[in-house]
């Protein structure tokens, strides 16, 4: 578990950002699927594992559809803190754009769900190494068996969600359910809204240009990708 990345990106004497503090729930894992319409639209899919977010970047956001394999970009774990967040990042700030919880809830380690939280995370901590996630998610419209399965020859952080088979299982297109499940606005709706929350991240939004090969080259570590360059790998890799 690290938020050194994370902590790199922003100034916390600036900022009212949660800081990069390791904190857990008391009871049941916790889950947060974030939409965030900054430099492109995408969904941020979020788990509670040791005290972090392990975080990716989902471009066209989760799917109930088994059919479907949804490339998930690996990015810098978040604090646990982070999941509450719903508002509106300034421009010229990191990561600058409006942010709605578009789901939440608690989640388990798949046929683990009766060991204990502890045991739990050991099991999906030696999952994530491997490259393999299997979990059951108890959200507001994220329920059922899912896996996350890291790409082979991609690099170290693309990953793919995709829905196990079972009776949560649907054809049905889940992100036309556009609304905060916390404060039932549309990411359209809350980024008119003047009274929204506003983070002022004290980092300036900058453009990289490096190439798709450097950012998911393989290398002996996992290299944490900003969000930011998980869409343009994405981008790429799509063409």
């Amino acid at each position: 578990m690290s938020l050194s990345l994370y902590k790199q990106k922003r100034s916390f004497k600036d900022t009212p950002e949660p800081g990069p503090k390791v904190k857990s729930s008391k009871s049941g894992l916790k889950f947060v699927v974030q939409k965030h319409d900054a430099t492109s639209l995408h969904y941020d899919f979020r788990l509670e594992m040791e005290g972090v977010l392990k975080s990716w970047a989902i471009p066209k956001g989760p799917s109930l559809n088994p059919e479907d394999k949804r490339l998930a970009m690996m990015v810098e774990d978040h604090p646990y803190d982070y999941k509450d967040f719903e508002g509106i990042i300034p421009e010229g700030n990191y990561g600058a754009g409006t942010v709605i919880v578009w789901d939440e809830g608690e989640y388990g380690s798949m046929d683990n769900e009766d060991k204990s939280q502890k045991e739990q995370e050991k099991i999906l901590l030696s999952q994530l190494y491997k490259g393999d996630v299997k979990i059951v998610m108890h959200g507001k419209k994220l329920k059922g068996a899912f896996a996350l399965v890291k790409m082979k020859g991609r690099g170290e952080n693309t990953w793919l969600l995709i829905k196990k088979k079972d009776k949560w299982a649907s054809d049905e297109d889940v992100t036309k359910k556009d609304k905060s499940v916390k404060s039932r606005k549309t990411i359209e709706q809350l980024a008119k809204d003047k009274n929204a929350k506003k983070w002022t991240s004290g980092k300036k939004a900058t453009r990289t240009k490096s190439s798709s090969k450097s950012l998911v080259k393989k290398t002996a570590k996992p290299i944490l990708l900003s969000e930011r360059k998980a869409t343009a790998v994405k981008k790429k890799l799509s063409r």
